[in-house]
């Protein structure tokens, strides 16, 4: 199918997330500048029943093995080759955004080009998104969550362009614009990364490779709550394997925070200098509970 040359695609992978993404999917059409379309692509949720949209809504559908890690980069580029637009906005099923985030990420797009990242916010295990569901009230959202704290430079104040970087460590697929070309020049997401961790660092440094701009937006999405694990030991298999790959590809660890982490407690030994990264042992129920956080991030 040939891609249209106007509006954009708003691209979203889903995995048992369906309250998260019909919020989503809600806040997209609420927005200022609405999207050609939503395509949905579902990772191993073959009977999923999309939510209800204002906005044309397609889905299509990724799966993996029995045990295997989720494919999120074939999901995310499965999501890409079905989108109907030249331009993509790849958006995490978690983050409403923004009434103005996609006017904002586009009109950045615009003057940059290449990989232009949106600014999330993290609301709250209080933020009363229901309320925000029943007006469609934005500060509801705004007073109810907070910027990371190792991110909140990256992007300029509201109203000023994007910010250029070359920092592509930096870059998460969050929430992100690029034209098709671009991310085909790019390579899409190396599906040999599966599972959580290493994809979006390889994706970014593919990107560097090939020349590919990167900027940071001031444009705004709300990143939904949900407990987090710090460090991430629900995701600990994925990560090593993940982390090994990246290692051999670019020469380089990735996620050293959480490597030093898990060879601290035991769980890994890790030669941050050389090439070792070898799983020792898997936590177990009450050191999985013990690290669960009921933070925005």
């Amino acid at each position: 199918m040939q891609p249209t040359g106007s509006g954009f695609s708003v691209l979203i992978i889903s995995s048992g997330r369906d309250a998260h993404l019909a919020n989503t999917v809600r806040g997209i059409g609420r927005s200022t500048h609405l999207p050609a379309e939503i395509v949905v692509c579902y990772l191993n949720q073959p009977d999923a029943v999309p939510p209800r949209s204002g906005v044309p809504l397609r889905v299509v559908h990724v799966s993996s093995g029995p045990g295997d890690p989720l494919p999120l980069g074939a999901g995310r580029n499965a999501a890409a080759a079905a989108a109907r637009s030249r331009t993509l906005v790849f958006l995490d099923v978690d983050c409403i955004p923004a009434p103005a985030m996609f006017e904002h990420l586009l009109a950045d797009l615009d003057r940059s080009g290449g990989l232009v990242m949106a600014a999330p916010r993290y609301l709250a295990a209080d933020a009363d998104v229901q309320a925000w569901v029943a007006d469609g009230d934005e500060s509801v959202l705004l007073h109810g969550s907070v910027p990371h704290h190792a991110r909140a430079a990256l992007a300029p104040v509201p109203g000023e362009p994007a910010l250029s970087s070359q920092d592509y460590a930096l870059f998460w697929s969050l929430g992100f614009a690029v034209h098709r070309d671009t991310f085909a020049r790019i390579g899409g997401f190396d599906e040999s990364f599966a599972g959580y961790g290493g994809e979006d660092t390889d994706f970014a440094f593919t990107a560097r490779r090939k020349a590919v701009p990167l900027a940071f937006s001031a444009a705004t999405m709300f990143h939904q709550h949900h407990g987090v694990h710090r460090p991430p030991l629900q995701h600990l298999d994925s990560i090593v394997v993940n982390a090994a790959a990246f290692r051999r590809k670019w020469g380089s660890w990735p996620m050293t925070g959480w490597l030093e982490a898990f060879a601290r407690d035991g769980y890994v030994r890790w030669d941050r200098d050389g090439d070792e990264l070898r799983l020792l042992r898997r936590p177990d129920p009450a050191e999985l509970a013990a690290v669960r956080v009921n933070a925005p991030y």
